[in-house]
């Protein structure tokens, strides 16, 4: 099975469930579920169903989807069933003003250059197909255009969706760089980064690689279609495995509006004026200065000690690197 197959069977799987649980009156017992929903019927064993449903409530916990577990029958209390409230996810009527509409129109733009363009232009066709009127001249004259993805996005995309082994040279943590060799099973955004998960051939393991730090060119490898994707494959296990272990707590100071990477990992957040704001993230040592430094000035390490001195020491590698450029275009203008 390719990767786009089982993914569109995940995707298909959580639908039904949600429709399951979203029509009925009554919580549904979890083995009536299987009965009733093929996915889960074809389950080779108890477990494996059992292993598969509490995924799927994971994930569909984590998309903000409420699933309340009630008591089926309150004379036997070990049966229980499941439930979604359609109150809890329905939305109401929304509406735009024209200066959101013109926004709206003005994001779309800004994605055009991206790989989701087709995304942004399907969902302005929505609007217009729900009455709303876009006028895209409001915003004329701007024309902003975004990145959103790493060069190595688009061609480990491809080879993923082909199945198809690839070869690239990877920088570690430490700075050094090595050639891998990698079958792609998925790729997932976590932490506010992309991650490619896959078979790290040379090493007979399961590994995860950061497509930030992709250097040059992603090269073929192999035959299409000359390999599986692992069904019980799980990229979040694969990227918290090969996570560091956070080395306590640190304090960092951050502009409002920027950020969002370090902001998607505080346990505390605490405005201190118009401009600044305190935040307490996991210390990751290497990964955290490396994102304080990205900022400049937008934000300051506070604590502890060795990460001060981190940020400082990126920062002024930062220079060093830059100084003879700066230098000789200082020359050429005099």
């Amino acid at each position: 099975m390719s990767a786009s197959s089982a993914s569109a069977e995940k995707t298909e799987r959580l639908l039904n469930l949600i429709l399951a649980l979203k029509s009925t009156r009554r919580p549904i017992p979890k083995d009536q579920l299987r009965r009733s929903l093929p996915a889960y019927a074809d389950a080779p064993s108890v477990e494996a169903f059992d292993r598969m449903f509490e995924r799927d409530k994971d994930e569909l916990r984590e998309m903000g989807i409420p699933i309340t577990t009630t008591v089926v029958d309150v004379l036997f209390d070990d049966e229980v069933g499941y439930r979604i409230d359609p109150s809890e996810t329905s939305l109401p009527e929304i509406s735009f003003e024209p200066d959101e509409v013109a926004a709206l129109a003005l994001a779309a733009r800004t994605w055009s250059t991206a790989s989701i363009s087709g995304t942004a232009t399907a969902g302005l066709r929505k609007l217009r197909l729900a009455g709303v009127e876009i006028d895209e001249s409001l915003a004329a004259g701007v024309e902003p255009r975004i990145r959103t993805t790493e060069p190595a996005f688009d061609p480990v995309r491809a080879a993923l969706s082909a199945r198809q082994p690839i070869t690239f040279d990877y920088r570690k943590n430490d700075g050094t760089v090595s050639t891998r060799h990698v079958r792609p099973w998925a790729l997932k955004h976590w932490h506010g980064r992309w991650y490619l998960t896959g078979h790290d051939v040379d090493r007979g393991a399961e590994r995860a690689f950061r497509l930030g730090r992709v250097v040059g060119p992603v090269r073929k490898k192999g035959r299409a279609g000359s390999y599986e994707v692992p069904a019980d494959h799980v990229p979040e296990v694969s990227l918290a495995a090969q996570a560091p272990e956070p080395q306590g707590s640190a304090v960092v100071r951050v502009r409002h509006g920027r950020g969002h990477v370090l902001r998607q990992a505080a346990s505390r957040t605490q405005d201190l004026d118009h401009r600044w704001a305190e935040i307490e993230v996991p210390y990751e040592r290497g990964r955290t200065e490396r994102d304080i430094a990205a900022l400049g000035s937008h934000a300051v390490a506070v604590s502890p000690p060795e990460l001060v001195e981190g940020v400082r020491a990126a920062l002024l590698r930062t220079i060093e690197t830059h100084a003879p450029a700066a230098h000789q275009g200082g020359s050429a203008d005099e």
